[in-house]
């Protein structure tokens, strides 16, 4: 078998004296504490503290990067034990699950899940060889010895990674029992839970009229009216502060759109999409109308305001159908910032008690349109490269098409995204070794001084997410 070996030297440049001035900035910050402000990690482990079952259930089955590449390849996602929405038949032996996973590992060559995965399997694992076939249930073994002992439980590898905070993120609805108990157990470890109204807000999100109901008869607000409506939100991000530790809301809409209708009118659309008596058109326009109503309660509360538009979601239908929501098949889409945020950047975007986060998967618009709008409107800050970007040539390219407009600090650092808890420590070793290369050649070609390019790889790496984040 081909050995696995992580080069120190790894994703630095090739030049030798840009390559060592790489290797000073990163010496500096590779060690600080991670700070993982957005992601899809699940409360319930840190509260309950069991083992993880094995190397399938761990990083496997939870991970879309992971099933999404085999499922391009024709692999039933059945037969990697995802779990069907009508609790259908699925592959129930995880070792044969790990064999497929194995056999077609080869399939992830030059992708950052490759990169990530080779991480855990070395510096985790102590892996010496590339997965494969023929080492197969070697690995399941190994890795199922380790998951077994207390130093692979959650809580020791929050610690063991350098985590600092981590954020969840749940639906409104959400009672956040788990976040309950953690903030009661004593542990130190920080574990906060994000806003994420989606299911509430968005007229097209399966169940909708159910879920506003359920929100109504949470909150005790009268959600037949638009102005208990947003008093059942301002009541649940409430809840969201005080019971979980929320500093955030998330919004995952198909477009960046917003808008900025009177009291009227917006109360008019609202009974609209809450009879279920609207068009797309109008679909559309409440949810522009809720991203200024969250911004404006934003101000009230200080929480951080995260857009996360352009995807079409669930983009298989057979998919969505079978195994639901969040299952690979989320795709990009062509997104307009100028146009779209320019009604709630009108109303709220000079005022610097609001943080904007936006993101996008439309890397286009980081030159034309987002680097200038982070660098103009104090509100708005520029999240890092987001799920299908979110690897080395990702990274760079973000940084080459906004830094020039919107600087580095305008940005928020560097968040993980993901519900794979192991790739976390790697996938922030990337951007840590990607921005401090981006550094270096600023350095090596004589653009930033060196003590000034090891100031911004401290904030890109920790003060900036930190700050951002108010974590």
């Amino acid at each position: 078998m081909a050995e696995l070996t992580l080069h120190p030297d790894r994703l630095f440049p090739a030049e030798p004296a840009t390559r060592d001035i790489a290797r000073r900035l990163y010496g500096a910050v590779k060690d600080l504490p991670i700070i993982s402000p957005h992601g899809h990690t699940d409360p319930a482990w840190f509260d309950e503290n069991q083992p993880f079952e094995d190397a399938s259930s761990l990083l496997i089955i939870p991970d879309h990067y992971v099933f999404r590449m085999l499922f391009s390849q024709g692999v039933k996602l059945e037969d990697l034990g995802i779990p069907r929405v009508d609790g259908g038949p699925t592959e129930g032996d995880h070792r044969a699950i790990w064999r497929r996973f194995a056999e077609n590992y080869y399939l992830f060559r030059g992708t950052p899940s490759r990169m990530w995965l080779d991480w855990v399997f070395a510096e985790m694992f102590g892996m010496t060889e590339i997965l494969g076939a023929d080492n197969a249930d070697q690995y399941y073994d190994t890795i199922g010895a380790a998951l077994a002992t207390d130093g692979f439980r959650p809580r020791a590898l929050f610690e063991r990674f350098g985590i600092e905070a981590i954020a969840t993120t749940e639906s409104a609805l959400d009672p956040l029992p788990h976040h309950r108990a953690i903030r009661s157990s004593g542990w130190q470890g920080k574990i906060v839970t994000t806003y994420r109204p989606d299911a509430v807000v968005d007229p097209d999100y399966e169940g909708f009229a159910d879920n506003l109901q359920q929100l109504g008869e949470i909150t005790g607000e009268d959600v037949g009216t638009w102005a208990g409506y947003l008093s059942a939100h301002r009541n649940r991000r409430q809840y969201f502060r005080e019971v979980g530790g929320a500093t955030a809301t998330d919004h995952g809409h198909p477009t960046a759109a917003t808008a900025d209708l009177s009291s009227a009118d917006a109360e008019k659309l609202y009974a609209k999409v809450r009879l279920g008596d609207f068009t797309p058109a109008e679909a559309e326009l409440f949810r522009g109308q809720m991203l200024t109503e969250m911004a404006r309660m934003s101000i009230e509360d200080g929480m951080v305001l995260q857009i996360h538009p352009g995807a079409h979601r669930n983009h298989n239908d057979m998919v969505m159908r079978t195994f639901g929501r969040d299952k690979g098949a989320d795709i990009p889409t062509q997104t307009d910032y100028v146009g779209a945020l320019q009604p709630l950047l009108g109303r709220y975007g000079s005022d610097p008690a609001l943080t904007i986060v936006i993101f996008t998967l439309d890397e286009d618009a980081y030159s034309r349109e987002l680097a200038p709008l982070a660098g103009h409107y104090p509100a708005l800050k520029l999240g890092p490269p987001w799920w299908f970007h979110d690897s080395p040539e990702g990274m760079r390219r973000f940084r080459e098409r906004a830094t020039e407009t919107a600087g580095f600090y305008n940005t928020v650092g560097f968040n993980d995204d993901t519900r794979a808890f192991l790739s976390i420590p790697a996938r922030h070793d990337v951007a840590r070794r990607m921005d401090c290369a981006f550094l270096a050649r600023l350095v090596a070609e004589h653009r930033l001084p060196e003590d000034e390019a090891q100031e911004v790889a401290h904030a890109l790496t920790y003060g900036l997410v930190k700050q951002a984040y108010k974590l």
